[in-house]
């Protein structure tokens, strides 16, 4: 159905940048998709790693104010984010104790629920500098880009 986009390399670098955007999947699911493409691998890694990064710097200055918003005009959104903040908090603990290595090594780790955007989200939440805290969350993207590209070349079997 949508051949068309992916049909150029332009298309496919669009395409993976995108999806490494999205939250859950990030470049989780971004990078593998790009290769898959048939899209060469420096290339994919790049739209991979920018698409992940994009969200990190605007979640960690304005995710508070958003969620004020959300909640003011619409109510329903309060459990929502009250389940997402909470979230956020218990994952904030580890880096409450450890400090921002401990942010690095939870967005490096690519399992469900971690990644840049809830490392985002719990420094936001944390008050963390944005000059402390993207710098952490890039070295733990650039981490997961790295044991996402062996997991999808087969470097590392995944049970």
């Amino acid at each position: 159905m949508f051949e068309w986009i992916t049909a150029t390399t332009a298309g496919k670098f669009i395409t993976t940048f995108l999806i490494s955007m999205l939250p859950v999947v990030e470049l989780r699911a971004g990078l593998p998709y790009g290769i898959a493409l048939g899209l060469d691998y420096p290339l994919a890694l790049t739209a991979a790693l920018v698409g992940n990064m994009i969200p990190v710097p605007f979640i960690v200055v304005y995710i508070r104010r958003v969620f004020v918003w959300l909640r003011k005009h619409m109510e329903k959104m309060d459990r929502f984010i009250t389940r997402l903040e909470n979230k956020a908090h218990l994952k904030g603990e580890t880096v409450k104790k450890y400090g921002p290595i401990a942010l690095l090594l939870f967005v490096a780790i690519p399992l469900p629920g971690t990644g840049a955007w809830t490392g985002a989200l719990v420094a936001a939440l944390l008050d963390m500098r944005l000059k402390n805290s993207v710098p952490c969350i890039f070295l733990g993207v650039c981490i997961a880009a790295t044991i996402m590209t062996l997991i999808t070349f087969g470097v590392i079997s995944v049970i």
